[in-house]
């Protein structure tokens, strides 16, 4: 605990018995159009000043802006949106998350390597009974696995 963290126990500890909601520590990731160097640093600078963000990575080549800190997620978007870029939360979520990846609505030609589009309906996100039942059959850490290979 540094000390910027102990004078804030302490102030905590030595405050007027109201209890302050606080926010929780977050990672807020943004798809933010970039096209150069000086539309990263604008995007960085507008993602900085909002209200309890600690630090801003920005990646040009996946188009994407992550804030962290006690921040809340719309503001964030909000923020982006304000330098008169086109932003979105982040709708990528690693290939291997996805049961199905090459489904309609899910694949996207656009995403970065080895991403595709996040998706809620449980046909696609997740494996039905016989199909992870198979899997299992085959699978490398199956003692019991059918060997044909």
């Amino acid at each position: 605990m540094g000390v910027a963290g102990t004078m804030e126990y302490l102030s905590e500890l030595l405050s007027s018995g109201k209890k302050k909601k606080r926010k929780q520590l977050n990672t807020v990731a943004v798809k933010i159009r970039m096209d150069c160097e000086g539309c990263a640093l604008k995007v960085k600078k507008a993602l900085s000043g909002v209200k309890g963000a600690k630090s801003v990575d920005i990646d040009l080549k996946q188009q994407k802006a992550t804030v962290y800190g006690y921040v809340d997620p719309k503001a964030v978007v909000k923020a982006a949106k304000a330098t008169g870029k086109k932003a979105e939360p982040w709708p990528y979520v690693p290939y291997t998350m996805v049961a199905h990846p090459y489904v309609a609505g899910v694949y996207d030609k656009k995403a970065p390597p080895n991403f595709v589009r996040a998706t809620t309906d449980p046909e696609v996100a997740g494996l039905n009974p016989v199909e992870e039942q198979y899997t299992l059959m085959f699978s490398d850490e199956n003692p019991n696995a059918c060997s044909i290979m």
